[in-house]
């Protein structure tokens, strides 16, 4: 008796190790390929921001002269550079200005992108229309100067309004929302309104909560548009300068010192600016990405992924 429990022990075990999928040569070729290939990507992603910080801290009249790659600092390292570039008030000025237009961007933008989401996910007469209205304006613009034209006559030239809420949603954005209340089940959506909730509670405190992970990713898209834009408050704000985004004080700093050579005795630090304005711009996005890195590989599985 004690025999044929053991043979079935050990034959429950064998079965246990059949079921279980060994990767074959072939697998763990293709393994290998896919990380290199990650490398190779992420090193061509890291690599132009490594050059321009070790030019951001070297020698400035070595680095002039330097051919190819920097991967440490030319000459002796200083941080003339950035004193160029904190010195100037503007600077600090277009820290504050982008953080305000960037948050209220990413709020309206966010608000309108989940209402809008909501609405479509709802079974409504209009739900063909919208989404056809949405998909036609991700695939056609009205153009620079139609825009311009409708933002003068709404008074709202030399407002930073004039940028931010044209520029807080898009079509895609609301088609996404829509996809991440659709992934929500219908059941907790039923139950809200049963027990009574209205609407804006329903999508509030019952679906978005459950849809966060994709409105994550709409967020840090919006973020990273917002913060490096400068293109819009150079047509609608040319003249205000105290309104001005970092961006667009980075590009009249780099402008300001693009002809230091032609002074009797130039300064070679000033040739650093055009690289130590650039990762005074993008250093508060890498310091805020890895918070949202979680978040956006959810997201990104999760939009692909209808629950």
């Amino acid at each position: 008796m004690a025999g044929f429990f053991k043979r079935n022990k050990v034959t429950e075990q064998e079965t246990k190790l059949n079921m279980i999928e060994h990767p074959s040569v072939a697998d763990h070729i293709v393994d290998v390929i896919v990380i290199i290939l990650c490398g190779l990507v992420a090193f061509c992603s890291v690599i132009p921001m490594w050059h321009v910080l070790m030019s951001s801290i070297s020698d400035g009249m070595t680095l002039l002269t330097h051919k190819g790659m920097v991967w440490w600092p030319v000459g002796k390292a200083t941080m003339k550079g950035y004193q160029y570039v904190f010195r100037n008030a503007s600077v600090l000025r277009g820290y504050l200005n982008s953080i305000v237009y960037t948050v209220a961007t990413t709020v309206l933008g966010f608000v309108v992108s989940a209402m809008a989401g909501y609405a479509m996910s709802r079974q409504t007469k209009l739900k063909s229309f919208m989404a056809l209205l949405l998909t036609t304006t991700m695939m056609f613009s009205g153009g620079m100067v139609p825009t311009y034209i409708v933002v003068q006559k709404l008074g709202l030239v030399g407002n930073p309004l004039a940028v931010i809420i044209p520029g807080c949603t898009n079509g895609m954005f609301c088609v996404m929302m829509m996809n991440a209340f659709n992934s929500v089940p219908n059941e907790m959506y039923e139950a809200a309104r049963i027990d009574g909730a209205g609407h804006f509670a329903t999508m509030w405190k019952i679906m978005l909560p459950q849809a966060m992970n994709l409105g994550s990713v709409i967020i840090l898209n919006t973020v990273v548009g917002a913060w490096n834009s400068w293109l819009p408050y150079s047509i609608y704000m040319p003249r205000a300068k105290k309104l001005w985004p970092l961006q667009l004080v980075i590009q009249q700093i780099t402008s300001e010192n693009a002809d230091f050579l032609n002074t009797a005795n130039p300064d070679y630090a000033r040739y650093l600016v055009r690289f130590a304005v650039i990762i005074a711009g993008a250093a508060p996005l890498i310091i805020l990405f890895p918070f949202f890195q979680d978040k956006l590989e959810k997201g990104v599985i999760g939009g692909g992924v209808k629950g």
